[in-house]
């Protein structure tokens, strides 16, 4: 179990690859997670406290399917099942966000999973909010390609490494898009170079709504008293603050 203070944030980008669609009225149906790919931030820093698992549906790959992402029968074999890692992987999500691309295709499947464990996957009781990225992009670039290779592109962000789709090469990349898409100080991001950013700013500046549709909130003084905790605690935690050690010299 993840226990933070009042003063963490914790959100996990999320991806699946399965053995098939599950469409309405489609004849075939019953199609089953074959990989989790999940990444941790923490206020909104990438931490390392990833899960993956491939997974045994105990049941045939789609030939489509494979031809995306390429993972065969035979790979899958011998990995557990889905209903023996269920409780590790409720633990690694409780007390976060999930951030997802197409959040309704993905998180189908996980309710799917766990319907045959008489589960029932919820938020505020098995995790907190439940964030479609794809929503967010619609909003900030309607009318245009969103998959997630396109926002790699639009961000500048390498993903030459997505020759195949793979559950934990997506959540890395997502986490990434989304910080950019969702962010204004993307330079507390230590893994995002300069170039990202400049974009990201261009972006969001020539997205942005008119200036009167805005009004302005001043901090009051409980609320600058928290922020300077939280930027100490950042500090301690990390060794240096940004705002604290290149801003307030």
């Amino acid at each position: 179990m993840f226990i933070f203070s009042n003063h963490m944030i914790r959100q996990i980008v999320l991806d699946t690859e399965t053995t098939g669609m599950n469409r309405k009225g489609s004849i075939c149906k019953n199609h089953k997670i074959i990989e989790i790919g999940a990444v941790e931030l923490i206020n909104r820093k990438l931490t390392g406290n990833n899960f993956h698992i491939y997974l045994n549906p105990n049941r045939k790959v789609d030939l489509e399917a494979f031809k995306i992402h390429g993972i065969s029968d035979s790979f899958l074999k011998k990995k557990p099942t889905f209903r023996e890692i269920s409780t590790d992987f409720l633990n690694y999500i409780k007390n976060s966000d999930l951030i997802i691309h197409n959040a309704d295709f993905d998180f189908s499947f996980i309710q799917y999973e766990f319907k045959f464990l008489n589960i029932k996957i919820q938020p505020k009781k098995n995790f907190l909010k439940l964030i479609d990225t794809l929503i967010i992009a619609r909003k900030l670039f309607p009318g245009k390609k969103n998959s997630l290779d396109a926002l790699c592109s639009r961000y500048q962000i390498n993903n030459n490494n997505r020759k195949l789709h793979s559950a934990i090469i997506d959540a890395k990349l997502l986490a990434r898009v989304y910080l950019l898409m969702t962010s204004s100080q993307e330079e507390i991001n230590f893994e995002l170079k300069e170039s990202n950013v400049e974009r990201a700013h261009k972006i969001k500046k020539k997205h942005s709504f008119k200036k009167s549709s805005f009004s302005y909130l001043f901090a009051n003084d409980q609320e600058k008293r928290d922020h300077n905790f939280y930027l100490k605690e950042i500090r301690k935690k990390f060794g240096k603050c940004l705002w604290i050690d290149s801003f307030k010299k």
